[in-house]
């Protein structure tokens, strides 16, 4: 609430108390009006006093709440993620599948992530509901058979509006996502894990966004899937499922094989990959040497009729691979000075490459390689079959760290792994719990930057759950509610999520 000064046709002065819901101001009182300048100073002044009595009533107030001794630790409710987050979950259309236990799952996976037991918990706790975690577990159940699907529609057709309502451009990238179990089965099963959990089980998780990653649909397969076979089952599942036309593709190098591209191009799309320079044939490399960039400049080589790639130079990005060579020659060095290197290390694998055998038994490193290899600091390859020109296929490039963070949500904020379910009905619900709660997480964010807050969402979602109400029963045995008064953060995210919503 504020104090308005508005200045009248007449040439007066009203001095009014506002208040501001769903992003529209109300007016609550019209304290005064005045031409004179020492008179609207004077109305002003007693404006201000008045807002005290449209504040939240006070703990201490006896008149409105009973005694303090009366109140406990049970009198308290966290209700800052239902208050912020319900306005996002009903607007997406989440609010018209009728189940309330889903609300507070897609919630609860941003404000309090964590196993189902500890979800149970913290329901009970804050007074929304005694659910059982063995409730939550059989609620899985009838999601994965009977709402799934309904999630992933309403999500998609949200995100194609919040993308004008057409998607031209997708982009795609696949993670794993480990167990705490050392059985795996048909569906969770061991293979290279990005998360370094080599020993656990694991499936693979592949996600489709759109610009400025809001997501448009997932997949997941089992953990011994080669990841550069999931590319073309989703995007052809998800064309039929959503009737889309052909997208452009963005994808990184390490879905980039001559299969991919081949069925890429057979299944009509358009594509722009990162390139594996090095690996070219010595024809393409002969030509990327030539080229003898300066900072910021990019040269097209044709590949073929249909495919270029495109050659960029970056002063930052050549500081950047001078400073892995040689952090991973001195690695190499001390291995080598404690004798920890053996023939099993000659490979073509990461700096290992700069190993050699001299004769049979001795090991050492080949710094002419190194030196020679200073030449591609620096340089970077985008491989494309579109029309577009070699920024604007650079820029849409790297756009793709954003599919990158919505896997860093995920993992870290949403807590998406480990993941403890057994059954793959339930890690499939889990899945499609976290994705949705992933797109109230990406509205909230968006919120945030759209009303200049100068808050990161993390901190934001920390004073969310500090927002509380006390609960009591009146003199009449009636349960009441009063919301304690919210601090300044707190009043800016609310009002900017009315704003919004």
């Amino acid at each position: 609430m504020f104090v308005r000064k508005k200045k009248n046709k007449s040439g007066s002065t009203s001095i009014q108390i506002i208040r501001k819901e769903r992003g529209k101001n109300k007016v609550l009182e019209t304290v005064g009006c005045s031409s004179n300048i020492f008179e609207i100073e004077i109305l002003e002044k007693k404006a201000k006093k008045e807002l005290s009595k449209y504040n939240e009533p006070s703990l201490f107030d006896k008149e409105k709440i009973p005694e303090i001794t009366d109140l406990s630790n049970d009198s308290i409710r966290v209700i800052g993620p239902e208050k912020i987050f319900e306005p996002i979950y009903n607007k997406i259309g989440f609010g018209k599948i009728e189940e309330p236990l889903l609300k507070e799952l897609v919630i609860s996976r941003i404000t309090h992530p964590g196993s189902k037991l500890r979800l149970s918990e913290y329901l009970r706790e804050s007074g929304k509901t005694d659910t059982t975690v063995y409730s939550i577990y059989r609620f899985l159940d009838k999601l994965n058979s009977r709402l799934k699907k309904r999630i992933e529609d309403i999500s998609f057709s949200y995100t194609k509006q919040q993308l004008g309502g057409e998607i031209g451009i997708v982009f795609y990238d696949i993670t794993t996502i480990y167990f705490e179990s050392s059985q795996p089965d048909d569906f969770r099963k061991a293979g290279f894990s990005k998360d370094g959990k080599h020993q656990n089980p694991q499936i693979l998780l592949g996600l489709l966004v759109g610009k400025n990653a809001y997501p448009i649909g997932y997949e997941i397969f089992e953990g011994t899937r080669f990841e550069g076979h999931t590319l073309i089952p989703i995007l052809e599942g998800f064309k039929k499922r959503f009737n889309l036309d052909n997208p452009i593709v963005v994808a990184d190098a390490g879905l980039l094989s001559k299969d991919n591209i081949d069925s890429l191009v057979k299944n009509g799309y358009q594509y722009i990959l990162g390139a594996r320079i090095k690996n070219e044939t010595n024809k393409v490399k002969q030509q990327i040497e030539k080229l003898k960039l300066k900072a910021e400049e990019i040269s097209l080589i044709k590949k073929d009729k249909n495919t270029k790639l495109y050659i960029s130079y970056s002063e930052k990005r050549a500081g950047k691979d001078k400073f892995n060579r040689e952090r991973g020659l001195k690695r190499l060095e001390n291995n080598l000075s404690k004798g920890r290197l053996t023939k099993s290390h000659i490979n073509n694998r990461g700096y290992n490459k700069y190993l050699q055998i001299d004769g049979e038994l001795e090991i050492k490193i080949d710094y002419e390689k190194f030196e020679k290899d200073e030449k591609w600091d620096g340089l970077k390859g985008y491989l494309t079959n579109t029309n577009l020109k070699g920024k604007e296929v650079i820029e849409n490039y790297n756009n793709l760290w954003k599919i990158e963070k919505a896997f860093r949500v995920s993992k870290t904020d949403l807590k998406i792994r480990p993941i403890y379910h057994r059954l793959r009905k339930r890690i499939e619900a889990h899945i499609c719990i976290s994705f949705a709660s992933y797109l109230l997480y990406k509205e909230l964010e968006r919120v945030i930057k759209n009303q200049n807050l100068s808050i990161s969402i993390t901190q934001a979602i920390e004073s969310i759950n500090k927002m509380y109400a006390v609960v009591f029963l009146n003199d009449q045995n009636v349960l009441k509610t009063i919301e304690l008064k919210k601090n300044n953060m707190q009043t800016l995210i609310i009002e900017a999520v009315s704003a919004e919503f």
